[in-house]
């Protein structure tokens, strides 16, 4: 795996395939190799390069222990971009690293041809300022919760009804949780960063074309909010995946490659 010196820290990354590159940032606690499952495969068989990226405080990237912020995140995007040679290019993101994404668009919009924003948000509602403060109170009382405990939390959270009420998918589902529980202590820098204050009004100065992704049964980040995003950003498009949950690019991957795709090539893009 490569690793970049970017803003002070060794930022690692991977480059897969070849033709017009696409950056992919992850949500919160994850590692850029979330990716490689469905949408490096069908990114590459569309004939794209797909470059994804472990944020600040996932290892090999630095831990950066005196802390970091949003800025400092979205400002990794870019020295990376810059560092490839690759801007304007399209970039991809997930929860967290959608709002990345969304301030890269409003400080360096000379690097991003066209982006694709998944379950994100504008503004932290009350659900997801609960869910922040817990999960780093959680973090803090160093308590470890077993990991079949964890999975089943997980899985409520994250995937939709109709998968919860499939016996055989959910089996696969837990034991997947299981063995790839987060380390909230790994991840510690970045839990709470999802805590924004009412960002939509800076985005209705972003020019580059939008495609946003709601999910509809999303309980992390509720597909309105996703959707608010899309109104303010001009000209940008919304979509809304159904059957599936805060991790509908895994749980209904073909439905959100077709969508990136598609987006990808429409006219003008």
């Amino acid at each position: 795996m490569p690793v970049a010196r970017i803003n002070g820290i060794n930022l690692s990354f991977d480059d897969h395939g070849a033709g017009e590159p696409v950056v992919m940032v992850t949500g919160t606690g994850a590692p850029g190799r979330v990716w490689r499952t469905f949408q490096v495969p069908a990114l590459k068989a569309a004939g794209y390069r797909v470059i994804t990226l472990d944020n600040r405080g996932i290892a090999p990237t630095g831990p950066c222990p005196d802390g970091f912020t949003l800025d400092d995140m979205a400002a990794d995007v870019a020295g990376l971009i810059e560092f490839l040679g690759i801007g304007p290019c399209r970039v991809v993101g997930f929860s967290l690293g959608a709002i990345i994404v969304q301030e890269l668009l409003v400080a360096r919009p000379e690097l991003v041809r066209n982006a694709v924003l998944m379950a994100t948000s504008g503004r932290a509602d009350a659900l997801i300022a609960a869910m922040a403060a817990a999960e780093i109170e959680l973090c803090n009382s160093q308590v470890k919760l077993p990991p079949r405990y964890a999975a089943y939390v997980q899985a409520l959270q994250n995937l939709s009804p109709q998968t919860l009420n499939d016996e055989e998918q959910l089996g696969d589902w837990l034991g997947i949780f299981e063995m790839s529980m987060i380390d909230l202590s790994a991840a510690r820098g970045q839990l709470g960063l999802q805590r924004i204050s009412n960002r939509l009004p800076s985005y209705r100065d972003i020019g580059c074309p939008c495609l946003v992704i709601g999910f509809q049964d999303d309980r992390v980040v509720a597909p309105h909010l996703s959707r608010e995003v899309a109104e303010h950003i001009p000209g940008s498009a919304y979509t809304e995946i159904p059957g599936c949950g805060h991790y509908g690019y895994l749980e209904r991957p073909a439905a959100v490659n077709r969508a990136i795709i598609d987006f990808f090539a429409g006219p003008g893009q």
